[in-house]
């Protein structure tokens, strides 16, 4: 049985186990936290995303529609909890007209679930704290409780033999004529033993640079970049029950300070976007409560300063902090054995999870 060793045990490295092992693989992962899904896959809005933004035939675009039809069908057979709440995309004024109109034409290429026209005044009767020139509504958005999916794949996995170990970094790598093995360091521990592979997936995550040099080719990969994502808790009831997007600026390297929901009703803004050298920075500085309220009330007037309090901080994975980057899904040509690297995963890779594991898996057969 071909054994393959994926590395990174968050909610894509735990889909591409589950997914493997579905295939009669020998599955071990290799994780270096002390569990799963505590990186990325825990600090994040935890938004199930429709496919409206990314650029069509992009990857992005295309596994994150695909994905959102397979969790559409898995997270209710396996009883993971989630909500489609919807996500109404603003126009605050008549000038972002024209963005919100591509942003409808884009939806539609893309195959994304049909968008609705929402005039000022039908904004205002379904969410009376909103204001906004115009909207699209997008009943295809929602949310999920991210580390109950990690934890139901982790479950998949394992009971179709794979073996999840936490504490575990890949500190090196080697092909010979007698193949392939990595070498993995546990935590607290000054050996390091070599796992015999037939293949390898490095999903990573923030580390996934670092272990794409570990073969030591001369493969011209790109190269991630770190952009941490604050977000503030709004204090009190939400003034609305679904997410709410302002249309993302030219300039921004995200979609700019939007409204989530949680599974809970509480609500959050965020994330803002600030390129950083150090992954394990996650404080949220409360004196940023004010430019918050202030990319808040663009949309929600009545929001102060004083409304919100620091909630958390994650770090994303980027291979562009001024362009659009697409997904990277690729085997190594140049190696002789299979290695596939999975870089700047960063949103929609929740939404894409079990797409991009069925894609990992075709790169394997």
């Amino acid at each position: 049985m071909p054994r393959v060793v994926v590395i990174g045990a968050g909610v894509v490295g735990l889909a591409v186990a589950a997914a493997l092992a579905r295939r009669d693989r020998e599955v071990i992962v290799c994780e270096r936290r002390g569990g799963i899904a505590q990186e990325t896959s825990s600090r994040n809005s935890g938004v199930l995303h429709a496919g409206l933004y990314y650029p069509q035939g992009s990857a992005k675009a295309v596994l994150c529609v695909e994905g959102r039809e397979r969790l559409a069908h898995f997270l209710p057979r396996h009883g993971i909890a989630h909500r489609w709440i919807g996500k109404l995309i603003v126009a605050c004024e008549a000038a972002e007209l024209a963005e919100l109109e591509r942003i409808r034409a884009n939806a539609r290429a893309c195959g994304a679930v049909p968008l609705a026209d929402w005039t000022e005044s039908e904004i205002l009767k379904r969410f009376p704290a909103v204001r906004a020139a115009a909207g699209l509504w997008s009943a295809g958005s929602g949310i999920v409780d991210a580390h109950g999916l990690a934890q139901r794949l982790n479950g998949l996995a394992q009971a179709r033999d794979a073996v999840v170990l936490c504490g575990r970094t890949v500190v090196a790598a080697e092909i010979s004529p007698a193949g392939l093995r990595v070498g993995v360091a546990t935590t607290g521990q000054l050996s390091m033993e070599w796992l015999q592979a037939d293949a390898v997936v490095n999903a990573a995550g923030l580390g996934a640079d670092a272990v794409a040099q570990l073969p030591g080719t001369d493969s011209n990969l790109p190269r991630q970049r770190w952009v941490k994502g604050c977000w503030f808790a709004l204090r009190g009831r939400a003034p609305v029950d679904a997410l709410v997007y302002p249309v993302p600026a030219p300039h921004l390297l995200g979609l700019g300070t939007h409204l989530t929901v949680d599974l809970a009703g509480h609500a959050r803004f965020g994330p803002d976007t600030e390129p950083v050298t150090n992954c394990q920075d996650l404080q949220v500085d409360p004196r940023r409560a004010q430019a918050f309220a202030q990319a808040a009330r663009r949309y929600l007037p009545r929001v102060q300063a004083t409304d919100l309090q620091p909630d958390q901080a994650g770090i994303r994975a980027k291979l562009a902090v001024d362009h659009f980057a697409d997904f990277h899904i690729a085997r190594r040509a140049e190696l002789p054995m299979p290695w596939i690297d999975l870089l700047g995963i960063e949103s929609p890779g929740l939404t894409a999870c079990l797409a991009i594991a069925e894609r990992v898996a075709g790169l394997l057969t």
